[in-house]
């Protein structure tokens, strides 16, 4: 397989904290899926795991080129963990069609201000 598209971005967790705090079960609600909301609120510091996982949504969207579009929604990519806390993507809806021969590798990391993702699509090349 070969990198057929790469994304990355930078969430503050300041930021998204405040949005938080402003519209609560709102803005979770609308971004992030039941299992993550069910992972990441029983942290101690939980928002720092909705940001890196706001970070890997954005960091898929750019890889894909398409933003929030054409019926796409925030919930449809969702990041987990697997049994060894290794993050990795579930996806729903248009993009788990449009991903479903292609691998996808995530990567998260954060500092007390930052959270950072990292993607690498794998496969053939995408077809308009």
């Amino acid at each position: 397989m070969s990198v057929i598209s790469i994304g990355v971005d930078l969430c503050d967790i300041s930021r998204l904290s405040k949005l938080i705090s402003e519209h609560d079960d709102q803005f979770l609600k609308k971004v992030f899926t039941v299992a993550e909301i069910s992972y990441c609120s029983p942290k101690a510091n939980g928002v720092v795991n909705f940001a890196a996982r706001f970070a890997a949504k954005e960091a898929l969207l750019k890889a894909l080129g398409t933003g929030l579009r054409s019926g796409t929604n925030w919930k449809d990519v969702e990041v987990l963990n697997d049994e060894l806390g290794k993050p990795y993507f579930k996806f729903h809806g248009k993009i788990a069609g449009q991903l479903s021969r292609h691998k996808v590798l995530l990567s998260l990391a954060h500092t007390a201000e930052n959270a950072m993702a990292f993607v690498v699509i794998e496969g053939e090349p995408f077809t308009p």
